[in-house]
């Protein structure tokens, strides 16, 4: 399932990169996010990999993110994976003009899992909904420091 999803931020591309580059950031526009921690490599070289965990309601579920592409403030490439699930992530940020950004998200997932097949199959428009989500919650922290921690 692939799928692109974009979003018009107010401020100037390097500093929507340099939010967004800011783990510590994470927590204030990923909902759920509990943690994360480096597990290998140095963080922002490619190949470095971070386990991310998230409470999704009653769910616990943990990730892991590996660098695949790192080129700011241009592009940055990931990929994530947990049960049943490999997600190839690829941002790409353009300037709109001087005090405009736009992040524009193509996602690729594939499901290991009958269980994730069929819910991928059955319900696509919940990964894509997620994915803009996230997106929409990263536009309001960026722009006015809104956070979505705790929520």
């Amino acid at each position: 399932m692939k799928y692109t999803c974009e979003i018009t931020i107010d401020l100037p591309r390097d500093r929507m990169v340099a939010i967004l580059d800011n783990p510590e950031n994470m927590k204030h526009w990923q909902r759920g996010l509990e943690s994360y921690k480096q597990i290998s490599g140095q963080p922002r070289q490619e190949g470095a990999q971070m386990e991310l965990a998230y409470q999704m309601g009653k769910r616990h579920l943990v990730m892991v993110e590996t660098l695949i592409k790192y080129n700011p403030p241009h592009e940055l490439h990931t990929t994530y994976d947990t049960k049943g699930v490999h997600n190839i992530q690829k941002n790409y940020f353009k300037e709109v003009d001087a005090n405009t950004s736009k992040w524009i998200s193509e996602s690729e997932f594939q499901f290991s899992s009958f269980g994730m097949k069929l819910m991928g199959w059955l319900m696509p428009g919940a990964f894509r909904k997620q994915s803009q989500k996230y997106l929409e919650d990263f536009k309001r922290f960026a722009e006015t420091g809104e956070s979505v921690a705790g929520q």
